[in-house]
């Protein structure tokens, strides 16, 4: 395309003596322009500016700024308070070594991690502990609602599992008799004998093995050392599964029209 045009220019320079100096010129300058104007032209950012807008009373801007996002917050706030199920009693996490809470969040962290844990490994959950503190509300008699998850959970824990030794479960449970707490556990049963150790341990119905691996499944938090449990970073593997804590109970709240929480005795006290 450019050749045709500088020859559709440049074949009347041949006669250029029949014509003025100034059409002579104009014949050049085309020249030049319809070649660099087919050019390709690149551009580069030299510079970026940005201004600070303060929020303050001047001019009712709360006022538009509430009546911008309010319809935004009805929404989220109507879907955060319908019910979607429903407590025939209320679960806290208070105990001695168990509470309601926290078996009904261990068993469903176990069972629906397992569900994304052994379609990915190919392998079965053994285990899951997660931590009293991180229980940061409780289950009341009624309705439930999504707002009830983010009560309970308000942080954006995710389920990691841990393969851990059977040397490293008997560090698992002293800690658990250590902190003489209620922490959410799963997929295990021991006694505490009268010296303060764990005895008659079964995991899974099985007598623990302590040459075996088990894969524990827990919080990021936790996976990562936190609440000192140490015992966690001896771990051999770690599986991020990708799948919130929250949105753990969400998901089952969501499924399940009445919400219960086991009995079993877990931990037996000699």
């Amino acid at each position: 395309m450019i050749t045709n045009l500088i020859k559709l220019v440049a074949f009347p320079m041949v006669n250029l003596k029949k014509y003025n100096g100034e059409l002579r010129h104009f014949g050049l300058i085309l020249t030049f322009f319809l070649l660099f104007s087919c050019a390709e032209q690149k551009y580069y950012v030299t510079k970026i500016e940005g201004k600070d807008f303060a929020i303050t009373n001047k001019n009712n801007s709360n006022e538009e700024i509430d009546l911008y996002i309010k319809p935004y917050r009805e929404h989220i706030d109507s879907d955060l308070n319908t019910p979607i199920s429903f407590a025939p009693e209320t679960l806290d996490k208070s105990g001695k070594y168990q509470s309601s809470i926290g078996n009904l969040l261990a068993d469903i962290t176990l069972q629906r991690g397992n569900t994304i844990f052994s379609a990915r490994e190919k392998k079965q959950l053994d285990v899951c502990l997660l931590n009293n503190g991180g229980i940061r509300s409780i289950i009341s008699k009624g309705n439930i609602t999504l707002k009830t998850a983010f009560e309970i959970m308000p942080f954006e824990n995710t389920s990691i599992v841990i393969a851990l030794k059977g040397e490293q479960i008997l560090e698992m449970l002293n800690y658990f008799i250590a902190e003489n707490k209620p922490h959410p556990l799963s997929g295990i049963k021991f006694t505490i004998s009268k010296s303060n150790i764990p005895i008659n341990i079964s995991i899974q119905g099985k007598p623990l093995d302590k040459d075996r691996i088990y894969y524990v499944i827990t919080s990021d938090y936790l996976a990562n050392g936190g609440d000192k449990m140490d015992f966690f970073k001896k771990g051999i593997e770690k599986y991020d599964i990708d799948y919130k804590l929250r949105n753990i109970l969400i998901d089952y709240i969501k499924e399940t029209k009445t919400i219960t929480s086991s009995r079993d005795q877990r931990i037996i006290v000699e």
